[in-house]
C-alpha cells in the first residue's frame, strides 16, 4: 500500500555524530531522492558544536551522503540547501531549549508546517534522560501536530535504569508517540523471518519441539571496538548486541503467529516468549575477552591494547547463552544465542537445525554423509536463506550425502535497502510494528539483569577465532 506521510520536521540530536553521519542522514537523503519524504519536511540538525552553522552543516550533509556512495553533488548540494538547518546546544540548558523551540516555531511557520514533530535521540544513552526532560519543559512535546519521540539503543543498562528511563518518558510523551528503534528489525531478512514462518505451510508445520533439534542465533562480528571504547567499557558484548539485536531474533523465530500483522499483535506475541524463557543458569552462560591474534593475514591488538580501553579492563567482548524457552511449542528445545567482536569471519544467522530420522536406514559406516537438515537464515551480509537436504550419490550405489539449496535476495530482488530508511519511514507514517514496546524492554532486561550482575569468569580467545574454547563446550 502507498504511505500517506505527512510533512515534519525531523530533529537529530547527535547530528554531527557517527550514527547520524553513516546512517540516519544518508537514509532521509534517499528517501528524500526517492520521493518518499514529503517536500516540506526539513531536517534540523542538533549539536553540541555552537560554532556551525547552517552553512557548515550542510556541508557536513553532503559530504556524509557523498561518502555513503552518491555521487550527484549538485543534487546533493540543493537538496542540502532546501531542507537542511542545524542549531547548536552546548551545556543543554534549559535558556538553550527555549531557543530551540523558538527556532522550530520559526522553521515551522517559514515551510508552513502543520507542528508534526520528530525527534531523534542518536546520542549517547547518559543524554537521554536530561534531553526527554529537557523537551518537556520547553513544551517541544506540544504542537499543532502529531509529536513523535525515537530512542536509539541502548534503552536501559538493566531493569531498574529501563523502568527509570520509561517513567522519565511518560512525564511527557504516552507509550503511542515512543519509537524505541533497534536497526535489526528493519532489515529485510529479519522481516523476511515472518513471511518465511507463517507464509509458508511447509515450514510452519515442521516449526516446534517435535522436529526442530536446536536452534542457533549468532552475530559474530570481525571488528573490534574502533573508537568506541568509552561506550564499549561502560556496556559490554551482553548490553550492547544480546539484549537487544539477538532477543528480537529470538522473539521472532520463537513466537506464534499474530492475530494481524500489526503493531499490537505482534509485541504481544513477541513478550509472550520472553515471559517463556526459564530463569538463565550460571552454567549456561559464557564471557570472553579478546586478545591479541590475527585475522585476515594480518596480526591485530587485544582488547586491552584499544585506545581508551584500561589495561585491567574485565569488560566481555564475547558471550554464549543457553536459554529455554518454556512453552508448549519449543520445550525442551536449546536456543543458544552467540555475539562477540574480532571474531573469525563478520556473519549473522539464525540457524536452525532439525531432528534425524527417527530410524537410520542410511548409516554412516556403509560409506554416507549423513547430516542432520540444517537451515541457515542469513541475515548478513549475504542475505537469503539455504537448507541442506540428503541426496543420492551418482553411481550404482545407494549412498547419500548432504547438498544445499539456497535463495540470495540480490539475485533475487538486487540492492535491499538499508534498515533506516525503512524505520524512518515507519516513524513518519506512525507504524510502531518494527520498533519495541516499552513491555518487551522491560521483560528483556527481566531476563538478563541477574546475568548482568552475577560475576562471571571472562576467558581470553585470540582475535580471529571464534571465541573462547569454554564456549564450544556449551551444549
Amino acid at each position: 500500500m502507498a504511505r500517506k506521510l505527512e510533512p515534519a520536521i525531523i530533529a537529530i540530536f547527535g547530528a554531527t555524530g557517527d550514527l547520524s553521519n553513516r546512517m540516519l542522514l544518508p537514509a532521509l537523503y534517499e528517501m528524500s531522492a526517492q520521493h518518499q519524504l514529503p517536500d516540506q519536511s526539513i531536517i534540523l540538525g542538533i549539536g553540541r558544536n555552537k560554532n556551525k552553522n547552517d552553512a557548515g552543516f550542510r556541508k557536513d550533509v553532503q559530504q556524509a551522503v557523498e561518502k555513503a556512495g552518491v555521487s550527484d553533488s549538485a543534487k546533493i548540494g540543493k537538496w542540502c540547501d532546501s531542507m537542511v538547518y542545524y542549531q547548536g546546544i552546548d551545556n543543554g540548558t534549559q535558556a538553550e531549549f527555549s531557543k530551540l523551540r523558538s527556532r522550530i516555531l520559526s522553521l515551522e511557520k517559514k515551510h508552513k508546517l502543520k507542528g508534526n514533530r520528530i525527534f531523534h535521540l542518536a546520542i549517547p544513552p547518559p543524554s537521554f534522560e536530561p534531553t526527554i526532560k529537557s523537551l518537556g519543559v520547553a513544551e517541544l512535546n506540544k504542537s499543532g501536530g502529531w509529536t513523535r519521540l525515537v530512542i536509539e539503543k541502548p534503552f536501559g543498562r538493566d531493569l531498574k535504569t529501563a523502568i527509570q528511563l520509561n517513567e522519565t518518558i511518560y512525564q511527557y510523551f504516552s507509550e503511542a508517540q515512543v519509537y524505541r528503534i533497534d536497526h535489526y528489525l528493519g532489515k529485510e531478512t529479519v522481516q523476511n523471518l515472518l513471511a518465511f514462518r507463517f507464509g509458508n505451510s511447509l515450514f510452519e508445520s515442521v516449526w516446534n519441539r517435535e522436529k526442530i533439534e536446536k536452534i542457533e542465533i549468532n552475530v559474530d562480528e570481525e571488528l573490534g571496538i574502533e573508537s568506541r571504547a568509552d561506550y564499549y567499557e561502560k556496556s559490554g558484548a551482553l548490553r550492547d548486541m544480546v539484549q537487544n539485536h539477538l532477543t528480537q531474533l529470538l522473539t521472532l523465530t520463537a513466537m506464534e503467529i499474530p492475530l494481524a500483522f500489526k503493531a499490537d499483535e505482534l509485541r504481544f506475541e513477541k513478550v509472550k516468549v520472553l515471559h517463556s524463557i526459564a530463569p538463565i543458569k550460571d552454567e549456561d552462560v559464557v564471557f570472553g575477552q579478546y586478545g591479541p591474534g590475527e585475522l585476515g593475514g594480518n596480526g591485530v591488538r587485544g582488547y586491552h591494547q584499544e585506545e581508551g580501553v584500561r589495561r585491567d579492563s574485565k569488560t566481555p567482548t564475547f558471550v554464549k547463552i543457553k536459554m529455554s524457552v518454556d512453552n508448549w511449542r519449543w520445550h525442551g528445545v536449546p536456543f543458544y544465542l552467540t555475539t562477540g567482536k574480532r571474531l573469525k569471519e563478520r556473519k549473522s544467522e539464525i540457524v536452525v537445525t532439525f531432528r534425524c530420522p527417527p530410524v537410520a536406514l542410511f548409516k554412516a559406516t556403509d560409506g554416507n554423509e549423513t547430516h542432520p537438515n540444517v537451515l541457515v537464515i542469513a541475515i548478513q551480509p549475504n542475505e537469503g536463506f539455504r537448507i541442506s537436504f540428503q541426496v543420492k550419490k551418482p553411481g550404482t550405489e545407494m549412498a547419500v550425502q548432504s547438498e544445499w539449496m539456497h535463495f540470495s535476495y540480490s539475485e533475487a530482488f538486487g540492492p535491499i535497502p538499508e534498515a533506516y530508511h525503512t524505520l524512518l519511514l515507519d516513524v513518519m507514517e506512525g507504524d510502531q510494528t518494527l520498533f519495541v514496546s516499552a513491555d518487551e524492554t522491560l521483560a528483556s532486561w527481566k531476563l538478563y539483569t541477574p546475568v548482568l550482575h552475577t560475576h562471571h569468569t571472562i576467558y581470553p580467545y585470540p582475535a580471529g577465532s571464534w571465541g573462547p574454547e569454554q564456549a564450544e563446550a556449551l551444549k
